[in-house]
């Protein structure tokens, strides 16, 4: 019954209504019609808006006292279903439901609460649930639903809590249900082999549990691991032949992974025939299940084909649904189908839609309608703060800037705003089917494509920068490439950023995938082509297009395909083939209409302006070449005409001025190059044509340099200055270049190869003592300027190793990546933690690359470079711990373990990360596994007595201590932990047989700096502050204990009696005998040896730091003068603000506003604090900051409220001495002496019967319950101490003896 429950609320979750239906009908057969499953089959009816049907079903239970509420909500939302909903039956249900309410029985609230959860209303679901559970005294049911509404809800404060209730509810037995929410659970926190663990569990326990294996399956999906996720999804498809989840990974995977489009389509064929069987009536099943497809099929006409299918049945069940009519627009723009897609998006009845209108936006951009887009554009732009920030908004604005010729700068900063704003929306997504749609591939790999506009179309020349546009290409086809390898269109573009980046062995390596994939990519074997054209091997070149053509037959009506021919006829003087396959290309449609598209045989040909004018200029250059120099001047004058109000106008003007040279006309040349002005596009290549001229035709060095210098005053930046120190160089200027190549530096810090050519110039000059200099900074930053010809400069004068990491060879790559591991080290001595993160990143990128090579080439060196990568992978996540990322300190920590599994220094890391987040089972798991293999390892045994005792598993956890100590009774650290475990579990009296142990164990144990600090720890602990100190004062010269020796002094000095500093409740009573001149000297005192202590403290990190301050401004907190405390609070205000939820730092706040008498603020920091989820690292903090908002509740008569806190405080603290204070004193103030006397009791005995304040209290409190003898006893205890004690004798001691006599 619990498991056919727990499997209709699986489907009614995800939305399988009608496998919601069939298994309720099933569970009604199987359990003889109980109204439960009628109402879910009713449910499952009307979300398939059956509206008739379910709401006569509805009525069928309306009057079982269990199911009423809950039926009278799904008849309220079923009318409200309806075309046109009955006002009157909606008000007269609504009134039912809030008088069914104030009697509903606790089953009736947990349906109701399960039926508003379905429908995602999960506030309103919560307050029912929790009613539920405090009407049924904690029910499990209750508890179990309201974890999966708290991890549900997307509310990170209610999901990080939801764990700890699926916990509860699997107290007593494994629930179905409760274990597929904790795994829901895990995968929110991203703990998805803790998610995979739990699935498994309950495979094994339910094997008939669909539900799991499909959980299972999407699980390794986001581990990343693509063979088991298939496997899964076989193994799910045995058991459950048409699962639709199972058909839809199978179908990604062909398309994702592998590039099969053929198998794709099958799959989703058989995806779409199982949906037509399973869920006909579910139009939002079929919507969601053909997303991720159009996003990664690269615009595959057979898959769009599928996609398009679905998204058409979904609008033949709804067709009043805005989406899917937007979505079929869509669909229509990746087919091309321009006017049909516009029809769709103004057939959207929702004619606010935003996508509908980015959609009729994007379609406007293509057929040319710029104003009509722009006016739809700047609305969108002014209402984007009202509807989020959008990528595709970014990138449409781009678009448009582009088409109508804006500046460069415009369009890539519009660009690059689109690609930020579209990864943000992905932070935190773990690989799956909602990851790819986001990721939207085919959005990419568009973005990429109107960069790669705004570059150079071939590679730039030795030495030169390539475009900045380039690396964030490559940055985004890294990452489509990477999630999606089986999009061929992404790996070549890929390729074609290479090529234009320069990189030519990388971007053939691409170009060969793809080919192998797919032999007949035409455009993968025209820039393969290309690329051995520039190489100078023709005889390859015209292979490349040998075999394109043989592949792909239709290429012959591409220009670029003759363009391409055609410069290698002429690389081969081949002139008069080259003209006439030129002449052929000027005769294909499309190549005088610059920039549209031929039709051939339905096949669309995109041709670039820049391709068509290419065409253009080689016939030109080619005729002219050939003695035909009328019929050049002709060619040049109808491209002059062609292109004339064109971007491409002033390349032709540029070729022009080519002519004139070749004429010998240099003034012809430079008068028309003069003419392009500096807001005009070319004007950079111009004005380095110009320079040319100067230089090589004329031999004037100082009007060649001029040109550059007018480049850096028209248009300033980074590129421009670089030229003109090139210049420099080229006319053997260094020092000039110099201060040029600086000042491009300043404006772009962050370019190596600006760097790199300062360091050329300098080894010119001769000035090796400065590029080593550079060299050193600039390594520091990560950028190390140096190329091989500067470095064999440096190593021949000075004699000394330069990092080579130029080289590509397998060594080199590994000194490479050990040289950025060591630089981490080194920049984080320096305190340049980002960069040393960087460095650390670009380590495990580079070690990435060695290890693929490594097994092949070096395989015996495997075991020692996965080593290294999993201490790269380490000292990244402890990075992160430093910086409290605690999530992706967890993720890299896993990494290390996938190269080294058993690394037990990782696993105690990874341990400790997950005791910190509060992840105790997944700590205990790693302890578990290094304690198997070392089961003596201390710190696996110490993190395991952690973990027993926050389970409040005492007994265990001192088991664990008991066990190190017995073998090694002088392991100091393990006893001062011990010492405080036993505190904190309330056994102080166990303390001193283990400081036995450790005396007898050795003679000179007395001496020992550790003995003393947990002999220290146990005297302060027990009320003793003097001694303490005496102890203490033993340690703190040691290494290793003394610093934590001064702190501990210092808190002693600033508080001996263990107060609530801050606290008023206490204040009348402690100032009736403690404000004498003597006592505040013996304060001030105090106060100035923790300030000369506080000198002694050398920090190591900066927790370190921030602790130190704090404890310096509780000096000033000490002096009680109102200046001093607002001065610390300044302070304790910064650290707040600088270190998120910094409990110490909030604390002391709370503190210095209780000192300068503003309660409410105080106690606003002090709720803040008691929100917080419990750490062991500030548990002392915690402590206090829940006793002094005690205290503030106590002072204002809040009893209830600070008893609350004070059983918080003694959970965690069995032993606070001021908690059962507090508590005694409100007992009394209550009159529950008996009460009162016990929690004194407590207090006296945990304050080792020191105190005559406490003392005083519990004698009177014993008085007050008659308990005369017990009375006197505590007062001769006092007095025994403390003669003179006030009020003891008279008001106690006199009253109980009289009261006995009587």
């Amino acid at each position: 019954s619990v498991t056919a429950a727990a499997l209709i609320k699986y489907y009614c979750y995800e939305k399988y209504f009608n496998h919601a239906v069939n298994a309720a009908a099933a569970a009604q057969r199987k359990f003889s019609n109980d109204p439960i499953y009628t109402f879910f089959h009713a449910y499952g009816t009307l979300m398939q808006d059956q509206i008739q049907e379910a709401s006569a079903e509805l009525d069928t239970i309306r009057d079982d006292r269990d199911m009423s509420l809950c039926t009278l909500m799904a008849l309220v939302y079923a009318e409200k279903k309806k075309t046109n909903p009955d006002r009157e039956v909606i008000q007269e249900l609504d009134a039912k439901v809030k008088e069914d309410r104030k009697s509903a029985p606790p089953k009736s609230l947990y349906y109701a609460g399960t039926f508003l959860w379905l429908l995602g209303r999960n506030d309103k679901a919560r307050d029912y649930t929790e009613r539920m559970i405090k009407f049924s005294n904690g029910s499990r049911e209750g508890i179990i639903l309201k974890a999966w509404i708290d991890v549900t809800s997307g509310k990170d404060a209610y999901a990080r809590k939801a764990g700890k209730y699926f916990d509860e509810g699997l107290k007593e037995r494994a629930d179905v249900f409760a274990l597929m929410g904790k795994a829901q659970y895990y995968e929110y926190r991203q703990n998805y082999s803790g998610a995979l663990e739990i699935v498994n569990q309950v495979i094994v326990s339910f094997p008939g549990f669909i539900p799991a294996l499909i959980k299972k399956m999407k699980v390794l999906l986001n581990l990343q691991d693509w063979e088991q996720t298939v496997d899964a999804a076989h193994r799910l498809l045995q058991k459950d032949k048409n699962n639709p989840e199972a058909l839809r990974m199978l179908a990604l995977h062909s398309l994702c992974r592998d590039g099969d489009i053929t198998e794709s389509v099958k799959q989703l064929s058989n995806l779409i025939s199982s949906l037509d069987i399973l869920e006909p009536h579910n139009p939002e099943l079929y919507y969601k299940m053909s997303l991720a497809f159009t996003r990664v099929c690269g615009r595959n006409e057979k898959v769009i084909e599928q996609t398009l299918r679905m998204v058409e049945r979904a609008f033949s069940v709804a067709s009043g649904d805005s989406d899917l009519a937007t979505e079929l627009g869509y669909q229509m723009v990746l087919q091309g189908r321009i006017r049909e897609a516009m029809k769709w998006y103004i057939i959207d009845r929702d004619r606010t839609s935003v996508s509908a209108m980015t959609g009729i936006i994007r379609c406007q951009l293509i057929e040319g309608h710029l104003e009509d887009a722009e006016q739809k554009l700047e609305f969108l732009t002014e209402i984007q703060q009202s509807i989020g920030k959008s990528g595709e908004l970014s990138y449409l604005r781009a678009v448009l800037a582009a088409k109508k010729r804006r500046s460069q700068e415009e369009v890539t900063n519009l660009l690059n705003d689109a690609v930020d704003t579209h990864f943000s929306s992905l932070q935190g997504l773990p690989l799956g089917v909602e990851y790819l749609e986001r990721l939207n591939p085919d959005f990419l790999l568009e973005i990429v494509k109107e960069y790669l506009a705004l570059c150079p179309a071939k590679p730039p020349a030795q030495g030169q920068a390539s475009a900045p546009q380039l690396q964030q290409c490559a940055s985004l086809l890294d990452k489509v490439v990477k999630i999606v390898p089986g999009l061929l269109q992404g790996v070549f573009l890929l390729a074609k950023v290479r090529y234009q980046s320069g990189d030519i062995d990388a971007a053939q390596s691409s170009l060969q995938h793809c080919l192998d994939q797919c032999p007949s990519l035409a455009d993968a074997h025209l820039l393969m082509a290309q690329i051995h054209l520039q190489q100078g091997s023709v005889a390859l070149c015209s292979q490349s297009l040998e075999l394109c053509l043989s592949h792909n037959f239709e290429i012959r009506d591409h220009p670029l395909y003759h363009l391409i021919k055609a410069q290698a006829k002429k690389k081969m003087g081949e002139l008069t083939e080259a003209i006439q396959t030129l002449q052929m290309a000027m005769s294909l449609p499309g190549i005088r209409r610059a920039g549209s598209s031929s039709k051939s045989k339905n096949k669309k040909t995109e041709l670039s302006s820049a391709d068509c004018v290419s065409v253009f200029l080689e016939l030109a250059e080619a005729l002219w070449l050939n003695g035909e120099q009328h019929e050049a001047a002709k060619m040049m004058q109808d491209a002059i005409n062609e292109f004339s109000g064109t971007p491409e106008e002033l390349r032709v003007t540029i070729a022009n001025a080519d002519l004139a040279l070749l004429r010998g006309d240099t003034e012809l040349a430079l008068s028309m190059l003069r003419n392009i002005t500096p807001e005009q596009p070319y004007y950079i290549q111009a004005k380095e044509k110009m320079a040319d001229i100067y230089l090589n035709h004329r031999n004037e060095k100082r009007l060649y340099a001029s040109c550059y210098r007018e480049m850096v005053e028209k248009l300033p930046s980074p590129h421009t200055y670089l030229l003109l120190g090139d210049a420099y160089m080229n006319i053997q200027e260094p020092e000039k270049a110099i201060e040029v190549y600086e000042q491009a530096l300043k404006k772009n810090p962050k370019d190596g190869a600006l760097a790199s050519k300062i360091g050329k110039a300098l080894v010119k000059t001769h000035n090796y003592v400065k590029v080593c200099l550079l060299h050193g900074v600039h390594t520091l930053l990560g950028r190390p300027p140096m190329d091989v010809s500067e470095r064999l400069a440096v190593t021949l004068h000075f004699g000394c190793v330069n990092d080579f990491s130029w080289v590509n060879e397998l060594p080199t790559l590994s000194d490479d990546c050990r040289y950025l591991v060591l630089l981490a080290k080194i920049q984080n001595k320096v305190d340049k933690k980002e960069e040393a993160l960087l460095s650390l990143q670009r380590a495990r990128d580079v070690q990435a690359k060695v290890l693929k090579r490594v097994q092949l080439e070096q395989p015996d060196a495997v075991p020692m470079q996965k080593q290294l990568a999993a201490e790269i992978c380490a000292e990244i996540a402890k990075h992160y711990t430093s910086q409290r990322g605690y999530e992706r300190a967890v993720k890299f920590y896993k990494e290390a373990l996938v190269y080294c599994e058993t690394d037990r220094k990782v696993m105690l890391e990874l341990a400790r990360l997950y005791l910190t987040l509060g992840e105790v089972d997944a700590c205990q798991e790693q302890c578990s596994v290094i304690l198997k293999n070392d089961q003596f390892n201390e710190d696996a045994t110490l993190m395991m007595a952690d973990i027993m005792f926050r389970k409040e598993d005492y007994k265990q956890a001192v088991f664990h201590f008991q066990q190190l100590l017995e073998r090694e009774p002088d392991n100091y650290p393990t006893l001062s932990r011990l010492i405080d475990l036993l505190r904190r579990s309330g056994k102080l009296e166990d303390i001193p047989r283990f400081l036995d142990m450790a005396e007898k164990h050795s003679s000179r144990t007395k001496f020992e700096p550790g003995f003393n600090y947990c002999k220290g720890l146990h005297l302060w602990y027990t009320g003793e502050p003097n001694d303490a100190l005496r102890h203490f004062n033993k340690a703190r010269k040691d290494n290793d204990w003394g610093q934590n020796a001064v702190y501990n002094m210092i808190e002693i000095y600033l508080n001996p009696d263990n107060d609530t500093i801050g606290g008023e409740v206490f204040e009348t009573l402690d100032g009736e005998i403690g404000n004498s001149t003597e006592k505040q000297e013996s304060e001030q005192h105090a106060v100035r040896t923790a300030e000369k202590l506080l000198k002694e403290i050398k920090p190591q990190t900066p927790g370190g730091y921030t602790q130190l301050r704090i404890l310096e401004n509780y000096c000033f907190l000490a002096t009680k003068q109102k200046a001093n405390v607002e001065k610390a609070l300044s302070v304790f205000t910064e650290i707040a603000n600088n270190e998120k939820d910094h409990v110490p730092a909030l604390l002391a706040m709370a503190t210095a506003y209780m000192m300068l008498k503003q309660t409410p603020r105080a106690r606003n920091q002090l709720k803040r604090i008691a929100k917080m989820d419990w750490s062991i690292a500030d548990a002392d903090e915690f402590e206090k900051s829940w006793l002094l908002l005690a205290d503030i509740y106590i002072h204002s008569g809040k009893y209830d409220m600070a008893s609350d806190l004070l059983t918080k405080c003694l959970n965690r603290n069995k032993s606070c001495c001021k908690a059962y204070e507090y508590r005694g004193y409100i007992q009394e103030k209550e009159q529950a002496f008996r009460d009162a006397a016990l929690s004194y009791e407590m207090a006296w005995k945990y304050g080792n019967r020191t105190n005559p304040t406490i003392g005083y209290k519990l004698a009177f409190n014993y008085l007050k319950a008659k308990r005369h003898v017990d009375a006197i006893d505590v007062c001769h205890k006092v007095l025994a101490a403390h003669p003179n004690y006030p009020r003891m004798r008279k008001d106690i001691l006199d009253k109980a003896r009289a009261a006995l006599r009587s």
